[in-house]
């Protein structure tokens, strides 16, 4: 657990306590930059370059209570995950889901396993899994992803839709809607 000591000692450049911070946060934050990125060379050069700017700039950061630490980092890893997507030109929002959907309990997603949640979300197109990312798991808000994104309000909602209803289609197409 990374502590306010922890974080203060850190500030000031002590080495134990910079290596404490990466070891603890390193596999969640690049498990976070693999759900955008998907490439793993990707998501390393994102946590890297990512780890680097939090290095530099931990003592911008001000303490607010346990966990803040990881919501600030997640806040530059996800910015650094979608600056790389612009600067590979690998944001395609307006993409449509193949076939028909159908619609589906809603219950389902509970059903499967996190292995199982986070294979169906990497298998969404980039665009709507960008924004399914920071809606349904980041909280951010539509204002939030349209801003960050530089979409309308409406493009991130009708993305959101479109990324749900593929989920729901690729569940159907595995069968796992029958599950109990």
């Amino acid at each position: 657990m990374i502590n306010k000591l922890n974080i203060d000692k850190a500030k000031k450049g002590d080495q134990k306590a910079l290596r404490l911070l990466f070891e603890v946060l390193s596999k969640p934050m690049f498990m976070l930059c693999l759900r955008y990125v998907k490439v793993q060379e990707d998501a390393e050069d994102v946590l890297s370059t990512g780890f680097t700017k939090v290095f530099n700039s931990l003592n911008a950061f001000e303490y607010r209570g346990d966990g803040s630490i990881e919501v600030w980092i997640k806040r530059i890893m996800i910015n650094e995950c979608l600056m790389l997507l612009r600067k590979l030109k690998r944001q395609p929002l307006i993409v449509e889901p193949d076939e028909n959907q159908e619609c589906l309990e809603e219950n389902i997603l509970e059903k499967l396993s996190s292995d199982e949640l986070y294979g169906l979300i990497l298998r969404l197109p980039e665009g709507y899994r960008t924004v399914f990312n920071l809606y349904e798991i980041e909280g951010f808000s539509h204002a939030e992803i349209a801003a960050q994104l530089d979409i309308s309000k409406g493009t991130s909602k009708s993305q959101l839709s479109k990324a749900k209803a593929y989920l729901r289609h690729i569940i159907i197409k595995k069968g796992w809607h029958n599950a109990s």
